[in-house]
């Protein structure tokens, strides 16, 4: 402030200022006729005026912002969805001369520290942000009004930058399409909630806002932001990479010397008893989710008992009545940041739900769970088990289409465990489906198998309730240790946990193609990922052989079939990548020095046996066979192009037959779907590595020579598999381009890219000696003649790409 305001603020002694008169005047004349709301901030609004006044009270204190979209897109592609948040931002208001800047720090970036310069030398290291400007109004007793509806209508939550992100075209926001709504306005002690309509306008020349949007050119979303008082008195506990849990990372400068420079905090809400001392205790405050109101039966029961499951990790781990899940209560804006809330989010097509957690960054404190569950995944499982059970045809099978409706309802329940899981604070762990139903927080695949007649049964699809893993994680995240040292009791806690058999594989370890871990599987299930192979390739052949019009609901149009056959072909695509996770696979667990060199902890790598890994090539190989990939007469016979009115999407195969099913597309999809597991450079520069160190191992060479064994050298197939000689070329072509890809692609080591290309050499002078007969003898020519002029001269070469797969995920 001014020396030259402030003295007009100090009233003369003895006297009434008449400079504060004319101020409150001045504030009064601005406040006219409109209504006050008092919270963290005062605001005033009037229903025919679309804005917002704000007082702002206390200048340089920091407080939360946080932006999230009542209305959104409706666009898995883009994202934007109803519901949406967006990250915390720690702002702070400074006045410049006549106005008010609001402010952001930058968080990442601190010095944990008494000293005042320390705090101050990092704070101007780096940049922050001026998020906003505008004029003061009036002021008062050092409280000043301003107009915040420029700041509502300006496009805070990034949505531009999304729709560009995702090369929807450039949109900015149209302000004389805009509009702050003010009757959404609302101010509480701990927080004010403000939303504005805006209108983004673009060329609108991009495929998935056209799909979407009512004028392509003009997308309507509302954008809510929340203005967020600092949490006080709250303890962070340390994030611990063996935890399970999510980190909120930042770098402190302030650090001692040998210590890392980054520093984690655990993401968890605040959760204190209210008898600190005792075991089990009730609590100050419990944790509330407030589900969706615009969820329809049965999902809103499966829903809430899905999500109602945590109630017993937080009962194990101490906390008595410490979580809840309820219905959102009519009239309640679920944007509020006070409610956690589990949102039923449309979208044109099926796609990924989240749990995202707003969070203080100062300590991890988790100030909102938001959970977005796509509506039309559940459609997408009613699909699957529908395709395996047949419970249509002349009549309906009651009992089969009840169980496939079942199963899509036991996986919503794990759905939303899952996403709530993240809102509390914990990561994915890849590991637990080895004991069933070890964790939510995994991926599960549906547990299938062949009943007494001899047909795919689904009864027990999904686990119920949370595993021995979410209880462990929810104990490392929330429990106290009263009496205890809090470091050592986490550490015990481990141990224990890995004593118990509990695995731990995250992201970052499992969702590669050429991930090493053999336990980090995405939607697989089983302790043997070879046996649960065999007997997903049972399952799909006797889904195969009984695939008919009675997997399709009586008014759907022929043309779907195709697209129940999608999941059925390829039903094993997650379990093949489990097998080829075997391949060059190493184990290895997370954790610190302090626990390898305390014995909590074994450092280094596991690699898996030779025996195994050769086996599991064995079953890869298997999957690119004709015998494994060709389709049987009464699913040739029967597919139908699309109906008048209809068309395909991106959930059927790829064709080059115009309308008529291709079955070679479908052949190749299959033979990709190995091809890209096994072919990835990851794990050939692994296999070279192991076998140099022990020559035991499988080695590259081994591998290509039993690949092309089996594939392009392999004899005639038997008449019986209907076009075998033309389904097996379909999938030799693959294999071919995925060798060659892997080796154009430079991520192989010099010596194993010469290994390789070696093993490729070897086959074209085979091919050549081995030319065959009728359509065998052309396509073994043309590969023999392709792979020497790549070898030759790789720029000569135009390198085909891998056949596209339809999508899988998320199941």
């Amino acid at each position: 402030m001014s020396a030259q305001v402030a003295a007009q603020l100090v009233p003369a002694v003895g006297s009434p200022s008449t400079a504060s008169v004319s101020a409150a005047a001045a504030f009064s004349q601005h406040t006219v006729g409109m209504k006050k709301q008092a919270g963290l901030f005062d605001i005033w609004t009037h229903s025919e005026q679309a804005k917002v006044l704000m007082s702002v009270a206390e200048l340089d204190k920091t407080f939360l912002l946080v932006t999230s979209l009542p209305f959104g897109l409706g666009s898995n592609d883009v994202g934007l969805d109803r519901g949406q948040v967006g990250s915390s931002k720690l702002v702070r208001f400074e006045r410049h001369g006549k106005r008010l800047f609001l402010v952001q720090e930058n968080t990442r970036f601190i010095a944990n520290s008494s000293n005042t310069d320390e705090r101050a030398s990092v704070r101007e290291a780096f940049a922050g942000a001026v998020l906003w400007a505008g004029d003061i109004l009036a002021s008062e007793n050092n409280v000043h009004l301003i107009d915040f509806s420029s700041f509502l209508l300006a496009d805070r939550h990034g949505v531009a930058d999304s729709l560009n992100r995702t090369r929807q075209g450039n949109y900015a926001v149209d302000e004389k399409r805009s509009a702050v709504l003010s009757q959404q306005a609302k101010s509480f002690p701990d927080n004010t909630e403000l939303e504005a309509l805006l209108t983004l306008a673009g060329a609108g020349e991009g495929q998935f806002v056209r799909q979407v949007a009512a004028d392509a050119k003009s997308l309507r979303v509302h954008q809510h932001v929340s203005l967020i008082r600092l949490p006080e008195a709250y303890t962070p506990r340390v994030y611990h990479p063996g935890s399970g849990g999510i980190d909120s990372e930042r770098m402190d400068f302030a650090t001692p010397l040998a210590d890392s420079i980054m520093v984690q905090w655990q993401l968890r809400h605040r959760l204190e008893k209210t008898d600190p001392n005792a075991a089990v205790s009730t609590v100050k405050k419990p944790i509330v989710y407030y589900l969706d109101r615009g969820a329809p039966e049965p999902v809103r029961s499966a829903l809430l008992d899905g999500a109602r499951w945590w109630g017993s990790a937080f009962e194990k781990a101490g906390f008595k009545d410490a979580y809840r899940v309820e219905l959102l209560p009519e009239g309640v804006d679920p944007m509020d940041i006070r409610y956690n809330t589990i949102m039923w989010v449309h979208r044109a097509t099926r796609g990924w739900s989240y749990g995202n957690a707003v969070s203080d960054p100062r300590t991890g404190e988790i100030i909102k769970g938001a959970v977005t569950l796509g509506s039309q995944r559940v459609r997408q499982d009613i699909l699957i088990a529908e395709s395996l059970l047949a419970p249509y045809g002349k009549s309906t099978d009651a009992e089969k289409k009840n169980a496939a409706e079942q199963m899509a309802l036991a996986r919503l329940r794990q759905l939303s465990a899952h996403e709530v899981g993240h809102t509390l604070g914990i990561a994915h762990n890849f590991a637990p489906s080895r004991q069933g139903n070890g964790s939510v927080m995994d991926y599960p695949h549906p547990i299938m198998g062949i009943n007494s007649k001899g047909e795919p049964e689904l009864n027990n699809a999904y686990g119920v309730g949370v595993g021995p893993w979410d209880d462990f994680v929810i104990k490392h995240l929330y429990a106290n240790f009263p009496g205890q040292d809090e470091a050592q009791a986490l550490a015990a806690l481990r141990s224990e946990a890995k004593a118990a058999g509990l695995q731990y594989v995250a992201d970052s370890d499992s969702r590669s193609p050429g991930a090493a871990h053999p336990n980090g599987l995405l939607w697989d299930f089983g302790a043997d990922s070879m046996k649960t192979y065999d007997q997903l390739m049972t399952v799909r052949q006797r889904a195969l052989d009984n695939f008919s019009t009675a997997v399709l609901p009586p008014q759907r149009q022929l043309g779907e079939l195709e697209a129940r056959l999608v999941p059925v072909y390829l039903l094993h695509r997650y379990q093949t990548e489990a097998v080829a996770r075997l391949i060059a696979g190493v184990e290895y667990e997370y954790g610190l020095a302090k626990d390898a060199n305390e014995g909590r902890v074994k450092a280094g790598t596991q690699v898996v046996p030779a025996s195994t890994q050769r086996q599991a090539l064995q079953k890869l190989i298997s999957s690119l066979r004709a015998e494994n990939l060709a389709l049987p007469k009464n699913v040739l016979d029967i597919l139908t192009p699309q109906s008048e009115g209809y068309s395909r999407t991106p959930e059927y195969f790829t064709g080059r037959m115009n309308v008529v099913f291709d079955a070679l597309s479908a052949v190749e999809a299959g033979a990709a779907q190995s091809s890209l597991f096994l072919f990835d450079a990851a794990r050939i520069n692994r296999l070279a590595w192991q076998q140099s160190r022990d020559a035991q191992q499988l080695g590259v060479s081994e591998l290509f020579k039993q690949v092309f064994d089996q594939t392009w050298k392999r004899d005639a197939v038997a008449p019986k598999v209907i076009a075998g000689e033309a389904v097996q070329l379909a999938a030799n072509w693959v294999v071919l381009d995925a060798v060659l890809n892997l080796i154009d692609g430079a991520r192989l080591h010099p010596q194993v890219q010469a290994d390789v290309r070696q093993s490729v050499n070897e086959l074209a002078l085979w091919l050549q000696k081995n030319p065959g007969k009728g359509s065998t003898a052309s396509s073994r020519q043309q590969a023999a003649d392709l792979i020497q002029a790549y070898l030759r001269n790789p720029a000569s070469v135009k390198l085909r790409p891998l056949p596209a797969i339809p999508p899988g995920a998320p199941i």
